[in-house]
């Protein structure tokens, strides 16, 4: 008679014990035990927190253990169970770990593999391998993909938070109650006595500070006591919620017809508009031309002093919300939106600052362009709209697109497509926690129709929905690999643009992610033949293709991978979007938008049509009466807010590997993440507006907010 022992750890959550019957059976390469009974109800096994071990005796050699099967039958009342691992000791003295952390539901059972990951062209087994394909299969069955909305990247067939399956839920769905969530912000904010006052505006921009009795801090009174000022307002494109839209400009569109003229007392280095638009290519390119190549040492420092002084031109261009429905859900309040273009200058002192706005993405006589230099109220209401559509992108496209719907993509992607004994899926598993679980409370209560999203936002009642279906259709894989996205809008350039901190300790977050998902994957991968060769991580990337971005032909995704450094820079996307990307454009918000005039959720007048109308008075008007505006803090807050027991990016409790090799490249990411931090926290002293968004102990490792 063979004697193995048996440890099983329960989870720490709420309700992670049970009272149930558990059975397990053990099964190796010859033979498999009968089911055992571990456990008899009422006799305190099983517990929350609780590591039990039992003896199994077997009458027969089993072999090498492969597989361990649990099964949960109900005692009295059915009740759920979160099995952490499992840890057979076999009579040779070997210890088996067997990773499991998932929920046991009803009867249910499940089969578990020891926790050495494997590639699918690495076993051997014909019973691994039948597992391998029936896990596959049932959570193909359970992981379904629906269109929520045409358009959209695929999401969850789930139309309830409760109907998801268990293992991808909140321990506590009171965790993410959106209404309970927004009404306890609106509380600890102290503005209950605001939130049903629609229609009554505020008497003055100073009047805003009363519903901020509680919770402020250093960037959040920063922002109120500087927002008017146009290093404020541009400083914000580099750092604050959306920094993600400007970029340089090399040539004005058509559509913006600046001239010269208008904002030479903007410029400050003695060049016409259209020697700091060309120069980089155009003047340097006649320069030597007309010199010749053999440059004296005068003309060389002539060529150098323009090349370098030039080339401070950038523009932000809000194209993707002309012809958006503004939110009609309130026969009360009329609500406006518009699509500006903002030119904006680096000056000597490399601030950027707006040199002009045009409130139209059609030129005219009843498209202004708005200067520095016209009447104050004139000025700063044309930067209130641009503020206030640089908010719709934002919270539509730059958070809940590119963060939010794209990660849920990637993690239906991977539990239909990978078993849970492949790496990749040991890798990603931490990084897509609760995402499918937020988004679809977000489809039920806040971006649905009539949902909290309605009442206070200018794109709410399904401009949010047209906006998203309008980005989809420049949305491609390279715009999501962080270096790529910097390159494109040509803001690459330390010494060009300087103090671009999301740039900065992005691409330092971005170098160490994915030196770790390469550390991780060489272990597996030993050649581009490898990658080649698994079946599973090849139907992984085209089921993101065909089914989550729906085949589209722009998109750029890949079909396929055909190197180890294209498997490497795909997962690195995933894993920096799900973190450091979400962290970037989401826990800002409280500090940048919760000052009402710095970011309107929504306006209540149409955008001025000609110079010298804009009064006190008529911003007063166009800016989020006292109920939109204290839903709006409220909500900001709440988005700002970690969950509860947060795990920041490098942290992995629970370990689905248990290779030394893993667990010693988790150990160096932890390291070179934490040098990160602490070289932000030493530059942050310095500053009077700490960007601390990207400092990785303030990193999520997943999108769960």
């Amino acid at each position: 008679m063979n004697s193995y022992t048996v440890t099983v750890a329960t989870g720490h959550q709420w309700f992670a014990g049970t009272d149930d019957y558990i059975y397990i059976t053990l099964v190796g390469t010859e033979q498999c035990s009968d089911k055992t009974l571990l456990d008899k109800p009422l006799y305190d096994d099983f517990e929350r927190g609780a590591v039990d071990s039992y003896e199994v005796k077997v009458g027969q050699d089993l072999g090498q253990l492969v597989l361990v099967k649990i099964e949960k039958q109900k005692y009295w009342m059915q009740d759920s169970w979160y099995c952490r691992y499992v840890t057979v000791k076999t009579p040779s003295g070997e210890h088996v770990e067997f990773p499991c952390y998932r929920w046991l539901v009803d009867d249910k059972n499940v089969v578990l593999r020891d926790g050495k990951a494997r590639l699918p062209q690495d076993d051997e087994n014909i019973l691994v391998k039948q597992q391998r394909q029936k896990e596959l299969e049932i959570r193909r069955m359970t992981y379904r993909w629906k269109e929520w909305q045409p358009g959209f990247p695929m999401s969850i067939d789930a139309n309830r938070h409760k109907d998801l399956p268990r293992d991808i839920q909140f321990d506590s769905e009171k965790e993410v109650n959106f209404v309970l969530n927004y009404t306890k912000a609106i509380e600890n904010l102290c503005v209950n006595k605001f939130m049903n006052m629609f229609q009554s505006s505020w008497n003055d921009l100073a009047d805003f500070e009363s519903i901020f009795l509680r919770i402020k801090n250093t960037n959040i009174e920063y922002v109120m006591q500087h927002w008017k000022e146009d290093s404020m307002f541009g400083y914000q494109f580099l750092n604050g919620c959306n920094p993600v839209l400007i970029e340089k400009c090399f040539k004005l569109p058509d559509k913006l017809p600046v001239t010269h003229e208008m904002v030479s007392s903007s410029l400050d280095r003695n060049l016409t508009l259209e020697q700091e638009l060309e120069v980089d290519f155009v003047m340097l390119f006649l320069f030597i031309y007309c010199y010749g190549f053999t440059l004296t040492r005068i003309n060389i420092k002539t060529c150098l002093f323009f090349w370098f002084q030039a080339g401070n031109i950038f523009i932000c261009d809000y194209e993707l919300l002309e012809g958006v429905s503004a939110n009609c859900t309130d026969l009360c309040t009329q609500q406006y939106l518009a699509a500006p273009i903002c030119l904006l200058y680096k000056n000597t002192q490399n601030k950027i600052v707006p040199i002009a706005i045009q409130l139209s993405q059609t030129p005219g006589k009843d498209a202004p362009i708005f200067l520095p230099s016209d009447a104050h109220y004139d000025w700063l209401l044309a930067k209130i709209w641009v503020r206030s559509s640089d908010f719709q992108i934002h919270q539509t496209v730059t958070h809940l697109l590119r963060t939010h719907l794209i990660s849920e993509m990637f993690a239906i992607a991977m539990f239909r497509q990978l078993p849970a004994v492949h790496p990749v899926f040991k890798l990603l598993l931490p990084h897509v926690r609760f995402t499918i679980a937020i988004n679809t409370k977000a489809r039920e209560e806040l971006i649905c129709e009539g949902g909290i999203f309605d009442k206070a936002n200018g794109t709410g009642g399904g401009g949010h929905v047209q906006l998203v279906q309008k980005a989809m259709k420049t949305l491609t894989f390279r715009s999501l690999c962080f270096p790529d996205m910097i390159r494109m809008r040509c803001m690459d350039n330390n010494e060009e643009m300087p103090k671009y901190f999301y740039r900065d300790d992005g691409y330092r977050v971005w170098e160490a992610t994915k030196s770790f998902v390469s550390d991780v994957m060489c272990i597996y991968y030993s050649n581009d033949e490898r990658v080649q060769g698994d079946g599973e991580i090849q139907a992984f990337v085209k089921d993101v293709r065909n089914f989550g971005m729906q085949d589209s032909d722009h998109c750029g995704f890949p079909k396929c991978l055909n190197s180890r450094e294209e498997l490497i820079e795909y997962l690195t996307v995933i894993v920096f979007t799900a973190s450091a990307q979400h962290a970037a454009v989401n826990f800002g918000q409280y500090d940048w938008c919760s000052w009402i005039p710095n970011a309107p959720a929504t306006m209540r007048k149409p955008p001025p049509n000609q110079k010298g109308l804009a009064t006190l008075s008529l911003i007063m008007e166009s800016l989020p009466d006292r109920g939109r505006s204290s839903w709006h803090l409220g909500a900001v807050w709440a988005l700002s807010q970690y969950q509860e027991n947060e795990l920041f990016l490098g942290m992995y409790p629970d370990e689905h590997f248990t290779e030394g090799r893993v667990k010693a490249a988790m150990e160096k990411f932890r390291k070179e993440l934490a040098g990160i931090s602490e070289s932000i926290k030493i530059r942050d002293e310095k500053k009077r507006m700490p960007y601390y968004y990207l400092r990785p102990d303030k990193i999520p490792n997943s999108v769960a907010i």
